[in-house]
């Protein structure tokens, strides 16, 4: 980047196939219930993406994220400087549907459970029971790029474009959780 100052670009993300959740507990031995998956802002009814997920789509080495499926050698590198130089806001990023906050109120026509079995080593069957959001869907958040000279606030945005479609958000991704940037500005 050749400025000395952050840029700051208001981005929209708009689903284009249904959101799975799976939120971890903090250990393997507890059992959360469907709705305990999802992600809930202070109300305990509306629900929200951390931005440490879509941070993790930008920087994660240990699992799939964009600079690692579309950078080959260098996605290490850009990946430590996607976590440096970019900062995300709000810290719970609020769900929207038609330009309405999503607010769960159980499962039916908005959020269903997906019931589904993974085969681990083996073919060892891990029956999976998980939440998902139905389409339409939308996260409205803030970018912060600071000055660095690894990438490029072209290189993001494309990592967000192309990582939208092949990677997506939340459980199950690359099926689940595909979205498309609406707004970049």
């Amino acid at each position: 980047m050749k400025n000395s100052k952050e840029l700051n670009r208001k981005v929209i993300l708009s689903g284009i196939s249904d959101i799975m959740f799976d939120r971890y507990p903090g250990d393997n031995n507890t059992t959360l219930t469907p709705e305990k998956k999802m992600y809930f802002a202070m109300d305990e009814k509306t629900l929200i993406l951390p931005a440490a997920n879509l941070m993790s789509f930008l920087s994660a080495q240990n699992t799939d994220s964009a600079p690692k499926r579309f950078l080959a050698k260098q996605y290490k590198k850009i990946a430590s400087a996607m976590l440096s130089y970019v900062s995300i806001t709000p810290f719970e990023i609020p769900f929207t549907a038609d330009g309405k906050p999503v607010v769960f109120g159980g499962f039916g026509k908005q959020f269903y459970i997906h019931n589904s079995v993974a085969r681990l080593n083996k073919g060892v069957p891990n029956p999976k029971t998980r939440p998902a959001l139905r389409l339409p869907w939308e996260l409205s958040f803030n970018v912060s790029i600071y000055p660095n000279n690894e990438f490029s606030e072209d290189m993001l945005n494309d990592l967000f474009v192309r990582g939208g479609v092949a990677i997506g958000l939340g459980t199950f991704r690359g099926v689940f959780g595909k979205f498309r940037v609406s707004t970049w500005e």
